[in-house]
């Protein structure tokens, strides 16, 4: 098993939000570079859990139950990868966000 090549470097991380804890989000987004399109926040699973989920909206089942395809990450890491979404990481749990065709993202009810 090889390790993952991360689209960013750690030295390319900057810190972009306060700390927040961790949330879980895809190879997707973090080794491909996808963009986000898809975001939630649930109650917190654990300590140190933000509730964030994070997707780049093509991720199937399949491709979800293999846990070497997603991990758990620093919020500010997440953001770093897609800037967009910090103005949404106060969103109280339950909150769901999808990316429109015109890059914005919508509060799904």
């Amino acid at each position: 098993m090889s390790a993952k090549k991360f689209l960013l470097s750690s030295a390319q991380i900057k810190s972009l939000v306060p700390s927040m804890g961790w949330c879980l989000a895809t190879d997707r987004v973090l080794v491909d570079g996808c963009r986000i399109a898809y975001m939630y926040r649930e109650t917190p699973a654990a300590g140190g859990d933000s509730g964030w989920r994070s997707f780049a909206g093509d991720e199937d089942d399949e491709y979800m139950q293999n846990n070497g395809n997603h991990g758990v990450y620093d919020v500010n890491t997440v953001a770093n990868y897609d800037r967009s979404v910090i103005p949404y990481l106060n969103a109280s749990f339950g909150s769901r966000f999808d990316r429109t065709e015109d890059d914005r993202f919508v509060l799904l009810p």
